[in-house]
């Protein structure tokens, strides 16, 4: 088995335009999303070793510190024969019901003596 890297991501001004939604209009749609979700994490736990939000962003370059923000809401690792195979998994995930949003899977490549 493989182990992949799964990002799930949406614009980060659509989080904003969300935001903004009435609160019992949003509560409703989150609620949705979080059934969905969990029956979809449910039926492929078997290939998710973990997965949490991210929050805030503090970007580190050669010119120091700031904060930054970026397009991803979540990760994901998870095992699977292939990339392809992993791929298809995803295809329908109830993260797609967030206008904009996409998901990228890459493959992990420890590098020696840095394995998890």
């Amino acid at each position: 088995m493989q182990k992949f890297f799964v990002l799930y991501c949406m614009p980060a001004a659509g989080l904003e335009d969300w935001s903004k939604t009435p609160e019992a209009e949003r509560k409703a749609q989150e609620d949705d999303l979080k059934v969905k979700w969990d029956a979809w994490a449910a039926e492929h736990k078997s290939m998710i070793n973990a997965t949490a939000g991210v929050g805030k962003t503090k970007r580190v370059t050669t010119d120091g510190i700031a904060d930054a923000r970026n397009d991803v809401m979540l990760y994901s690792i998870v095992e699977g024969e292939s990339q392809e195979e992993v791929a298809k998994v995803f295809e329908g995930h109830p993260h797609f019901m967030i206008p904009g949003a996409w998901i990228d899977i890459s493959t992990l490549n420890y590098l020696p003596g840095m394995e998890a």
